[in-house]
């Protein structure tokens, strides 16, 4: 006989066996005589990929008074005070021909250099290849590295809330650490006042070190890279953040060619579309809102207008201003974006050139993370500070 919890536990991981479509029997009988579902044999396949980051430095802090050129000429900037910075994080091996390692920002946002140790206990130097804080992402390469392996991208854009996942990393420094859970949410937005923000929400247990780390599902697929948490007290409360594998490869493609991303513009301010906004049941039901179109810009040399509601760019459906900042904060300088949009009831194309902005990620920039907009919890960043930019 076996109680009602075993019974559930025996029925939960048969789920998740048949959602793999493969077979992850184990040889280990249970109460009844047969065989017990594992997910051992994917975490075996996998966490090689997943990867230990311990950085150690020192920096100085700059005194409000070197802000201030009138009084700047009175003190010697050389005794600014120097403090040690050190941070434990995790990272995803994700190209093993040039040791590509994808990491979170904040976690080597202070450094050149990190040391990186593998799941069998290798350890590498690892050199910053570029960052950017905008999306809370980063790139190192590892020195001399031989007989790694790289995890398997997947599509984050085929994830369902519901589906499983799994999230490897290294929590508190304590080692490599695997913990299951679901996809709670997608698309989430509006957890901190600046950033690119397309968050994926897991229930799976995160805690600080986890930044960096992999989200992965059921078929050993990297889909998310861990970046923050929601806790009142810096612990986890079953509500993880992690970065879509999709937008991770586009601003990895960015750095590994030009060590930071170039951010385009096309010159508008965009609001969400709302019942208030819509004045007329023929607008659509989700876009974004072009509340304002500079004088100048490639939107206006492109024929967009104030009011114009688009809702979609390159193909893909817009939902929200979000979205919309999203997919344009992402595509590089020069290349050209079609946009779908509606204007007074009906449909046109677009195409809209990125112009070049100020709003560059370079390697060595110091990026301050800031506090979500919850009330009296924070959602923090997974290395216990204050929210990702």
């Amino acid at each position: 006989m076996i109680n009602k919890v075993q019974r559930g536990t025996y029925v939960l991981a048969v789920i998740v066996c048949v959602a793999m479509r493969s077979d992850c029997w184990a040889q280990i009988p249970d109460a009844i005589g047969g065989k017990v579902p594992t997910l051992a044999p994917l975490v075996r396949e996998v966490t090689p990929s997943v990867v230990n980051i311990s950085v150690q430095g020192r920096v100085k802090e700059e005194s409000p008074i070197y802000r201030d050129p009138r009084l700047r000429e009175f003190y010697d900037e050389s005794n600014g005070r120097e403090r040690e910075v050190q941070a434990v994080g995790s990272g995803v091996i994700v190209d093993a021909q040039h040791g590509y390692v994808l990491t979170a920002n904040h976690v080597v946002a202070q450094v050149s250099t990190a040391q990186v140790t593998t799941k069998d206990g290798r350890r590498f130097l690892a050199k910053l290849i570029g960052r950017d804080p905008g999306t809370d992402l980063a790139v190192l390469r590892l020195q001399d590295a031989e007989s790694i392996k790289a995890i398997p991208m997947g599509d984050s854009d085929k994830l369902e809330v519901g589906d499983f996942v799994l999230a490897i990393g290294n929590p508190f420094g304590l080692g490599q650490t695997v913990t299951s859970g679901l996809v709670s949410a997608l698309g989430r937005t509006g957890l901190a006042k600046q950033g690119y923000e397309d968050f994926i929400q897991t229930d799976a247990p995160i805690n600080p070190g986890n930044s960096g780390g992999a989200l992965v599902n059921l078929r050993g697929q990297l889909v998310g890279i861990n970046t923050a948490i929601f806790s009142p007290a810096g612990g986890n409360v079953g509500i993880g953040f992690a970065v879509p594998i999709n937008m991770a490869r586009q601003v990895m493609r960015q750095i590994v060619q030009h060590g930071s991303v170039r951010r385009g513009r096309i010159g508008v301010a965009l609001k969400d579309l709302t019942p208030a906004v819509g004045a007329s049941p023929s607008w659509p039901v989700e876009g974004a809102v072009i509340a304002e179109v500079s004088r100048g810009s490639t939107a206006e040399q492109g024929g967009l207008q104030k009011g114009d509601v688009v809702v979609a760019a390159d193909e893909t459906p817009i939902r929200s201003a979000a979205a919309l900042r999203n997919k344009l904060g992402l595509t590089p300088v020069g290349e050209r974006v079609q946009l779908t949009v509606k204007r007074k009831g009906l449909s046109q194309k677009l195409v809209i050139e990125m112009a070049a902005t100020d709003e560059i990620a370079q390697t060595g920039s110091v990026s301050r993370p800031t506090q979500l907009r919850t009330g009296t919890s924070k959602a923090r960043d997974l290395a216990g500070r204050p929210a990702m930019p």
